[in-house]
């Protein structure tokens, strides 16, 4: 079990690159399949070579004598793995793209009580572009 939790906490991380970068192309274009496609293109480097890297260190807890330690490390550089790779590069995509513009609907009641936060500072762009 907390190897589960540790590898969802760590998946999130790459969840949050890929999805944040999808959206904002998709509010500067409307259109879902460029957004898929420049998100994951824009953030495959990142994700890869952070999930190599995570991948080689927990592959190290294999050389401990602890056997605990070594099935962790084990557990752990497979599931990075997987999830940079597979999920992330591949089912995260092809769903989206299945999904069209309804991986951005969100229910009005629930956009009524979400904040609405800026990180950088710019006022909010309209979901589509005014032609």
């Amino acid at each position: 079990m907390f190897l589960f939790a540790i590898v969802f906490g760590l998946s999130m991380d790459y969840e949050v690159f890929l999805l944040s970068r999808m959206k904002e192309e998709y509010q500067r274009t409307g259109d879902n399949f460029t957004a898929v496609a420049d998100g994951v293109a824009a953030t495959a480097r990142v994700i890869t070579a952070a999930a190599l890297i995570m991948v080689c260190v927990f592959a190290a807890f294999v050389l401990a004598p602890d056997r605990q330690l070594k099935l962790f490390g084990m557990g752990m550089a497979v599931a990075v793995f997987v999830d940079a790779t597979v999920v992330r590069m591949i089912l995260v995509p092809a769903t989206m793209e299945l999904l069209g513009a309804r991986n951005w609907w969100i229910p009005k009641w629930l956009d009524k009580v979400l904040p609405r936060i800026d990180v950088e500072g710019k006022h909010h762009e309209p979901l589509h572009p005014v032609h």
